[in-house]
């Protein structure tokens, strides 16, 4: 199974990276919106975990990006440093799994993705 990470914050994508490769899991890295949409354009993956607040294009925008223009229903994970209810609701319209809030505790998120892989 095949994660696109995709976090500007370099440590936390680290910290992503390791725990999902450490469970078995393949990972891609990308550091903001333009990368992300560049890897999402031309690679496919089991599911992305995105960043809200990232450089040129946000989660949001991604999760648009691969529902509208590419026409993929991969699953996503978003998380956010802020529990905006009104950004909650707009991933949810998109289709988004699961919207966490930073910081984000492991084990939690290494049980979200076996969940939303193994529907």
């Amino acid at each position: 199974m095949t994660i696109l990470i995709c976090e500007d914050n370099k440590l936390s994508a680290r910290a992503l990276d390791a725990v999902l490769t450490r469970e078995g899991f393949e990972t891609e890295i990308a550091g903001d919106g333009i990368e992300a949409m560049k890897v999402l354009g031309s690679k496919d993956f089991d599911l992305i975990i995105a960043d809200i607040h990232l450089p040129y294009y946000s989660g949001l925008e991604l999760v648009r990006y691969l529902r509208k223009d590419l026409k993929k229903k991969t699953p996503v994970i978003v998380v956010s440093a802020f529990s905006d209810p009104q950004v909650q609701k707009q991933a949810k319209e998109l289709g988004v799994y699961y919207y966490i809030v930073k910081p984000v505790d492991m084990t939690d998120i290494v049980g979200r993705v076996r969940s939303v892989l193994a529907s």
